[in-house]
């Protein structure tokens, strides 16, 4: 079903009142448009030179080695041209068994010195084009993939709905307090890695089902990083500490945190749409979830989680929602779900609504702590308006592109010069992304992802690769 049949902003905003999404909210003045989202924004006694965030974007076209390959430097070329004064660099393992697939990007002492070759360019490239890269701020996003690493899954504890969703066995073995320890030094070494490589800022990447995030639901876990938020959030705390005490302020601690996990759908055969699959009342898993209604966020743990962070010298936090790998929907409103997936089971400005309200409700708990915002894609040449819209009344701090970012680069250089996008160039949410995402029929175990329809140059003939790929395999 196509939803964005909206002509003018007026009739967006009209739909959006008229079910209900009433953060949702636009400026619709092109000039404050502009001006609100070139403001600087301090973070960490940095200025960042405005409000514009590139989202830690995924590309699956690294070296078996972890090396970042020729799309890898394409994209962040790009990404600097673009106008963004906060580039996310994106998830980079701490291990190689902890890669979502066997192309991500992954740093170690053999490699690190193309991290920092990668980290000279883009800034080289962005002094080019506007006069100085000092107030651009470039985070490098650590990962550990969890669950969801190959070959091997490593799992925090025992969902039984995520676990009938990923194929887990019930008897399948839980990753050990003892590991859970050495795995900490790992993330401080690798963090040590990116400094050396000339990062001044590490995000630990707390969202979509990855091991990070999955310990922050682990109520049921034993141990000491299970049952309790003190234990859950044992880990993070434990890193960021060894993180200053051997670094001291060099290296600036951020983080992209799943605020409402959401609970696993699957596709109702009769519709084709989204399902939420049968659960517990009480719902005794996940974080920021409400354990009498899981479809519903309760952000009062997140909040408990998010100030325990701070104190721990926390700098910089990034909004994520839900799961790609189960409820899709959640974390990236769409129009058209990749092949195979379900048709969404709500309004996508009901998943922006989401967004947008978690969002300024943990943005207006922590005026202090500067976040960036996300949901924005299905809103396609709209998104500026309502990014400016939720600056202004300090609902956000960063107005963060994802898959718009991957269609339209320099996005933010437009919207910069005149408070307005191109439309023949933004995203429209069909997922072409994605589906090369799930394409693993590759000599290399996995195919690079990118936007097919807006970037044919780069992608053009990967697409039509995995196409053909996937029906050989059918």
């Amino acid at each position: 079903m196509k939803h964005f049949t909206y002509r003018t902003l007026p009739e967006l905003r009209l739909d959006a009142e008229r079910l209900g999404a009433r953060h949702v909210l636009f400026e619709e003045n092109p000039e404050a448009v502009r001006a609100i989202l070139a403001r600087p924004v301090s973070v960490g006694g940095l200025r960042v030179g405005n409000s514009i965030a590139i989202h830690p974007m995924e590309g699956c076209d690294g070296t078996l080695d972890g090396r970042p390959d020729e799309l890898v430097w394409r994209r962040y070329q790009r990404f600097g041209r673009g106008g963004a004064k906060l580039i996310w660099f994106e998830a980079t393992a701490v291990s190689s068994e902890g890669r979502a697939n066997m192309r991500q990007l992954w740093i170690h002492e053999k490699n690190a010195g193309d991290f920092a070759r990668l980290l000279e360019m883009t800034l080289r490239v962005h002094r080019e084009e506007f006069g100085a890269s000092d107030d651009l701020l470039a985070p490098l996003q650590l990962t550990h993939s969890g669950r969801y690493s190959v070959p091997r899954p490593i799992i925090v504890y025992h969902n039984p709905l995520i676990d009938r969703k990923s194929a887990t066995p019930p008897d399948y073995p839980v990753i050990t307090d003892d590991e859970l320890e050495r795995l900490e030094d790992q993330y401080v070494d690798a963090a040590r890695l990116a400094l050396e490589a000339g990062f001044r800022a590490i995000d630990i990447k707390v969202t979509h089902g990855y091991l990070l995030s999955e310990l922050l639901g682990a109520k049921t876990r034993d141990g000491r990083y299970g049952g309790s938020l003190e234990n859950r959030t044992r880990f993070i705390r434990n890193v960021f500490g060894k993180m200053r005490a051997e670094f001291g302020g060099r290296l600036m601690p951020c983080m992209r945190l799943g605020c409402f996990d959401g609970i696993p759908y699957l596709t109702d055969p009769a519709t084709g749409l989204g399902a939420p699959m049968e659960h517990p009342i009480p719902y005794p898993y996940g974080f920021g979830v409400d354990a009498r209604d899981p479809l519903r966020e309760n952000l009062a743990e997140v909040k408990q989680a998010i100030a325990s962070f701070r104190r721990s010298g926390l700098e910089l936090l990034n909004v994520s929602l839900g799961c790609p790998y189960y409820n899709p929907h959640v974390g990236r409103p769409f129009e058209k779900p990749d092949e195979g997936n379900y048709e969404p089971p709500e309004h996508p400005l009901a998943g922006v609504d989401r967004h947008f309200r978690i969002a300024g409700e943990l943005q207006r708990a922590f005026p202090e702590l500067p976040m960036v915002g996300t949901g924005y894609s299905w809103l396609q040449r709209f998104s500026v308006n309502a990014a400016a819209r939720n600056i202004s009344d300090g609902n956000i701090r960063f107005f963060g592109l994802g898959r718009a970012a991957l269609a339209y680069p320099d996005l933010p250089r437009d919207v910069l010069a005149s408070g307005e996008i191109d439309e023949r160039r933004v995203c429209k949410t069909l997922t072409f992304c994605t589906f090369l995402m799930r394409q693993k029929n590759h000599p290399l175990g996995q195919f690079p992802t990118g936007c097919p329809p807006f970037d044919k140059e780069g992608y053009g003939l990967i697409m039509k690769q995995a196409r053909e790929s996937k029906r050989s395999c059918s």
